[in-house]
Formats: C-alpha cells, structure tokens, sequence
C-alpha cells in the first residue's frame, strides 16, 4: 500500500498501512553461488519427518533465533508448544510464532525496548535479516504501535518474504551473513544487546548498576567508555564492622596455627 492510502476504521480502531520504504542491497538480496561449506548457515527443518534427536536440534535452533543466545534460559521454554510441534499439531512457522508471542519474550524483549528497537529486533530474529533503512524501522514500529504485539508478529510471520525464505518448515536463520569475496562476513544479530542506552540508564537511576571501575564486571562494551558492575547490597554500618572483625580473627587465629606447624615441624614447640 501506498502513502496515499485512508486509514481503515474498525470499530474504535484505527489501522495504518505498513509505509513503503526502499530495499537497499544487503547480502541476503544477492544471488549466492558459492559451494557450500562450513560457514554457510545449517538450516534446520520439519520436512523430512525428523527422528527424535533431530527435532531437539530444530527446536534448539528455534529458541537461539528467537531469544537469542543471551536468552537461553530454562524459563523461557515453552513445553506445550514443544509438546505440540513433536506431534506435529503444529508447524515449525507457528512454533515460532508461539515464541515470540510468549510471555518471557515479551518480558525480556518488548518491554525493555523502544519501538523501533523492538522493531529492528523482530525483523532480524523472525526475517532473518537487518532492517534496509530507518524508515522500514519506522513502518514496523508503527504497526506495532496500531496492532499491538500480537497483529505485529503476525504481520512477519504471514508476510510473503517469510513464507518464500522458510515456509511452515523451516527455522528463520540470518541468510547469506558470510560472503566469500568479502575477508570478514556481517556481524551475527546476537552482538546486538536486548536492550539500549536508554533502558539501561533507567536501570541505573533504580540503583541497579554501578559505573564505578574495579570490582566484579558485569558488562564490558567496546562500544562504551565505561564498565558496569552489579551494585553491591547496601549493608549496615555494624554489619560491616562485624564482618570485618570476623575477618580479622580468622586472619590472626590462620597465622598462628601456621605459625604452630613451623614450630613442631622444627622441635620447638613439643607436640
């Protein structure tokens, strides 16, 4: 649709039309005819009639697309979906769309982020590619802003260029990232944090983090001057001074029965 297009009303709903925005020639939009190798991306797919060891790999590749390799985490599984895909109730494209619908990715991912970062984010993990230009970021994000999260991933999962890329079968993976002319391929969407500057400094306003240098680091970026580390607990002030005077005698009672060996070790002091 074009920019010229009415808004649709339904009800107490206003829709807008996805905006046109302008492909740009990023690598997945060239034709590939190298030999295929090590570095090309491993597909996994439903079409086969995987064995049981083989669906665990495709589900595997599905929750690493999803939540990213940052997110592997035993909450975020979703066992009736699993449950339902292994009996093929469902298909690898609605798994995937069970996922990004779930209530963990929507809790590490949507609401940390903006719009259009959440946007950008979508179209990387679910089209398996960048976004061509930040007016395709804000054509995303304005259908999330007017569908909400569900008419959003929706909107990925039934567009033409999912379905032509991976079907009902296959997992979405970042297409063509490595080119052999080229010394160095692009950078995998997993360098790309779950959230930006900006959530992280309302973090930081809460007491979560501390940009003091030194201590245990919890975030090194070479993208920042700074290290962040987690915020040590807040302690009272005779909590700290019992610590510290429990330290200090187990100190001195360590040093003296070192001191005692040494000396029954040389005759001196009789056991």
């Amino acid at each position: 649709m074009d920019l010229d297009s009415k808004f649709v009303l339904k009800g107490s709903q206003v829709t807008i039309p996805l905006l046109t925005y302008s492909p740009s020639s990023q690598n997945q939009r060239v034709a590939g005819y190298e030999i295929p190798g090590d570095e090309q991306p491993r597909i996994y797919t439903t079409a086969n009639l995987p064995s049981s060891a083989e669906m665990d790999a495709v589900i595997w590749a599905a929750y690493r697309q999803i939540f990213n390799e940052q997110q592997l985490l035993k909450s975020n599984r979703q066992i009736a979906l699993e449950s339902q895909l292994r009996n093929s109730q469902i298909t690898v494209r609605e798994f995937i769309r069970g996922l990004a619908l779930s209530p963990t990715f929507r809790w590490r991912n949507y609401e940390p982020s903006n719009n259009y970062r959440f946007a950008q984010m979508c179209v990387q993990r679910i089209l398996g590619r960048e976004v061509y230009n930040d007016r395709e970021k804000i054509a995303w994000s304005m259908v999330l802003a007017t569908k909400g999260l569900v008419g959003f991933i929706d909107a990925l999962i039934d567009s033409d260029e999912y379905l032509e890329n991976f079907g009902d079968d296959k997992v979405p993976y970042q297409r063509r990232r490595i080119l052999p002319q080229r010394a160095e391929g692009d950078l995998p969407f997993a360098r790309m944090p779950r959230y930006g500057a900006d959530y992280r400094q309302q973090l930081e306003k809460l007491g979560y983090f501390s940009s003091k240098f030194g201590g245990a680091s919890w975030m090194k970026s070479s993208m920042s001057p700074t290290r962040w580390s987690w915020q040590k607990p807040p302690y009272s002030p005779a909590a700290r001074i019992l610590g510290q005077l429990l330290g200090t005698i187990g100190g001195l009672l360590l040093v003296a029965f070192i001191v005692a060996i040494a000396l029954t070790a040389w005759g001196i002091l009789p056991l």
